[in-house]
């Protein structure tokens, strides 16, 4: 069974505590607080003022280059404040509030529950409709899904990955898609194989979910999608991961930047993404909702819910019953790319994919110890790094060397802090190396430009 080459770990995948849970669609928020930037790029720009009236589905905010995504209105209802309020991790942030009134849509929606699978657009058509609805990758980059599927000139897609890996501890969304919503995602797949021009797609999904893999080898079989094949991965974090995933399933290595996926012929989307495509291509619908996991042992119960962006995480853990009692880390995501929630008023966006609860025993911080160099840090690094070293520049404050040490290809995945013996806090370093690390190169970009 394949998986990708070098480094990876074999954490607990704890995803009995909520894959067995139907997909939920909740009522409607009385109010939503929708950011301007969900996105990796530039955030988007307001169209709308205090008072205004929206449809669920309006463009409210405009995408503010090429790197950047349009944000829509997650319900009707009345502006009542475009101001910063703090999104989860404390940081405030550029926002729309809506006070819902009613339940009205934008007219050239499709809401009727018929699956549209006939598809005509030429491949720059189904482009634009993915950039106007607002679609970025749901499996947690949050890149614009426009720009992945716009192939530069002198370059071919050979074949389209489907990501179904869902290789992040704890989190059952993308797999309850693939069980409940497997027609949506199949169209979605030959609307992305239309729109980069290939003829092969691949569905790769590890093999803890074994009943997705034969649900969808099923559809395919019934329905006739040419093309389409599953691919069961042997069980290995990050396989979810872009690169990761490509080597996996064509055998093929990505080089370090500048080259991308689509340097060895691979274009890779996530399920969620593929079924956000369908419905915008198909439906006219924009991305303003997604299913999201909300898990942990100690919650009094898990779910999967479809979640209206904007939407409190405070109101949705509610519904599981509200925060257990003592000490508890809230994520947003899974526990090993999961960044922790300090403000649970703070909304839902398109790139949190669940929230994560965690005991003060299951997440504790260990005291940290001297480096014995035992290199398991390296040994994990799925990306072939030396993360004590990347750590150590960061902590030392060498941006330059820790460029020259490849810190911008690492992939956030948690494996070195997982694997130190000595409980250091390899990652958050690294993090923050690379922020620095990253703004240089802009800085660079942007002074070249000028000249």
């Amino acid at each position: 069974m394949r998986t990708f080459p070098i480094g990876g770990i074999h954490p607990s995948d704890n995803k009995k505590w909520s894959k067995d849970q139907s997909i939920e669609v909740l009522d409607l928020p009385d109010e939503v607080k929708i950011p301007m930037i969900q996105h990796i790029g530039a955030p988007s720009t307001p169209l709308v003022k205090k008072g205004d009236k929206v449809l669920t589905g309006q463009v409210i905010g405009q995408s503010a280059g090429y790197v950047s995504a349009n944000i829509h209105a997650t319900v009707s209802g009345t502006v009542t404040a475009v101001d910063a309020y703090p999104n989860g991790q404390g940081q405030r942030r550029l926002m729309v509030v809506i006070k819902r009134e009613g339940d009205e849509w934008m007219p050239e929606i499709d809401r009727t529950p018929e699956l549209k699978r006939e598809c005509n657009l030429a491949p720059e058509e189904i482009v634009a409709k993915v950039r106007q609805a607002g679609i970025v990758g749901l499996g947690g980059a949050q890149f614009p899904t426009h720009v992945k599927l716009s192939i530069p000139e002198g370059m071919t897609a050979e074949v389209l990955i489907i990501n179904g890996v869902e290789c992040e501890p704890y989190l059952t969304s993308d797999y309850r898609n693939m069980l409940e919503r497997a027609e949506m995602l199949l169209v979605g797949v030959e609307v992305l194989m239309r729109a980069v021009g290939v003829k092969r797609a691949v569905i790769g999904v590890e093999n803890n979910k074994p009943d997705a893999v034969e649900h969808l080898r099923e559809v395919i079989k019934r329905d006739n999608y040419a093309g389409i094949e599953v691919m069961p991965l042997q069980l290995r974090y990050p396989q979810g991961g872009e690169k990761q995933l490509i080597a996996a399933v064509t055998g093929r290595q990505v080089p370090p930047p500048p080259a991308l996926p689509i340097s060895v012929g691979a274009v890779v989307c996530n399920v969620s993404t593929a079924i956000a495509v369908y419905e915008a291509v198909q439906k006219n619908k924009p991305l303003i909702e997604r299913v999201v996991t909300i898990t942990g042992k100690e919650l009094k119960s898990t779910h999967n819910f479809m979640v209206r962006f904007g939407t409190s995480a405070e109101s949705v853990l509610a519904l599981a019953g509200g925060l257990p009692d003592g000490d508890v880390k809230l994520l947003n995501g899974g526990p090993m790319m999961g960044r922790a929630v300090v403000d649970v008023t703070a909304p839902f966006i398109k790139g949190c994919s669940g929230i994560t609860v965690l005991s003060g025993s299951e997440a504790p911080r260990g005291k940290e110890l001297a480096c014995i160099k035992c290199a398991k840090c390296v040994a994990a690094c799925p990306m072939g790094l030396e993360p004590y070293l990347l750590s150590r520049l960061a902590k030392l404050q060498r941006w330059d060397d820790s460029e020259e040490h490849y810190n911008a290809e690492c992939i956030e995945c948690g494996c070195c802090s997982y694997s130190c013996p000595s409980n250091l806090p390899l990652l958050d370093y690294i993090r923050i190396g690379k922020q620095m690390v990253m703004s240089n190169i802009r800085a660079r970009a942007a002074a070249n430009n000028k000249k």
